[in-house]
């Protein structure tokens, strides 16, 4: 969060952070915690709703409220049943046929809605959209219908309120609808939304992001994405280690060690195993405008002192200790980064000769 844009309300949203992710109580499924971005107001209008927010609208003249509801998740036409031969034609020689085809066509809709209805759910979503004789039907029998949730939505949907998504409805016992204690229209800015609350999962919960511009609003999205991914990381694997390039240091001087007591040609790859280590900090500094040499000699030689908890201390260019400035990073995290670097390297050390094309010859001499 300190590099990007929501660097100067870094601890308003690392606390944001940190409660959706606690939320989750363990089961680290990101896909729980849904990101709702909306333009007006700051970023510090941010705020975490306890509950699922949806981008969608009701149907009209349907209720905008219903306590301990039965979701039913579908992604099925709702539209009428049309030929799905390409270039077939059906002749009439009367517009009463027309509109006996209609009729037929608004009486299979009509059997379809009733299969929904039967399945004793108080709420319908559906993926795809929902034309206006069924929504109509939904609001004579007083069920909410919810039209074009998306694919992540639905799915999302689906994992939050312990429902499943259903095709077909011929067989009510054996479709598992999902559960919430209330569905609600409320207002985000101006423009609304539906809230579930009390969610069967009991973990969902919505980040809603506001801000000026898109733009502004992508890159907090980017942002938090990150941290929320790093906190589940360390609530998988809750160890930390020092920052500020601490631990490369301390890695290179165990590595610079074993280089004294190891024979033949290992021990060149190691000593550049070292430097390559030592790199990093070195590339911290460089990135804070700071003298890289003059910082990671000084850190070396704290290090060497028996400072073990020596870092760069960039927001006054020195060395620092990392402990009590409270710079930590995730063990997991470190870990990745160290063997994937390590694999890439070694994959393009296996790279024996590069085979490239002659470049093309230019026209007209020149």
């Amino acid at each position: 969060l300190s590099s990007k844009l929501v660097t100067y309300d870094k601890d308003y949203f690392a606390k944001l952070a940190v409660d959706a992710v606690m939320r989750l109580k363990g089961s680290n499924n990101l896909d729980h915690i849904q990101v709702l971005k909306k333009t007006g107001g700051h970023l510090r209008d941010s705020y975490l709703e306890e509950g699922f927010l949806l981008d969608k609208k009701i149907g009209v003249g349907q209720p905008k409220r219903i306590e301990n509801a039965k979701i039913l998740l579908a992604n099925t036409s709702m539209d009428t049943d049309k030929i799905k031969i390409y270039g077939s034609r059906v002749r009439v020689d009367s517009l009463n046929k027309v509109a006996e085809i209609e009729e037929a066509e608004k009486s299979r809709m009509r059997q379809k809605c009733d299969k929904i209805i039967a399945h004793g759910c108080n709420v319908f979503i559906n993926r795809q959209l929902i034309y206006n004789l069924p929504e109509s039907i939904f609001t004579d029998k007083g069920v909410m219908a919810i039209e074009h949730a998306d694919f992540d939505g639905i799915e999302r949907l689906a994992a939050v309120t312990g429902g499943e998504v259903v095709s077909t409805f011929d067989r009510p016992d054996l479709v598992t609808m999902g559960e919430c204690d209330v569905i609600e229209e409320v207002m985000i800015g101006e423009d609304k939304v539906i809230r579930l609350g009390g969610c069967k999962s009991g973990e969902a919960c919505s980040i809603v992001l506001r801000g000026a511009s898109s733009h502004v609003l992508d890159e907090a999205e980017r942002s938090l994405h990150d941290a929320l991914c790093i906190l589940t990381a360390t609530v998988k694997e809750p160890r930390i280690i020092c920052g500020g390039g601490c631990t490369e240091v301390l890695m290179a001087q165990a590595i610079d060690r074993q280089v004294e007591s190891t024979p033949g040609k290992k021990a060149l790859a190691m000593s550049a195993f070292a430097r390559a280590l030592r790199q990093l900090p070195a590339i911290v500094a460089d990135n804070g405008g700071y003298d890289s040499a003059e910082l990671v000699t000084q850190l070396r030689a704290a290090h060497a002192s028996g400072k073990n908890t020596s870092g760069l201390d960039m927001y006054n260019g020195t060395i620092g200790n990392m402990t009590e400035l409270g710079v930590a990073e995730s063990f997991k995290s470190k870990l990745c980064v160290l063997l994937s670097a390590s694999e890439a390297a070694e994959m393009i050390l296996r790279v024996d000769d590069i085979i490239k094309c002659a470049p093309r010859a230019r026209e007209g001499g020149y």
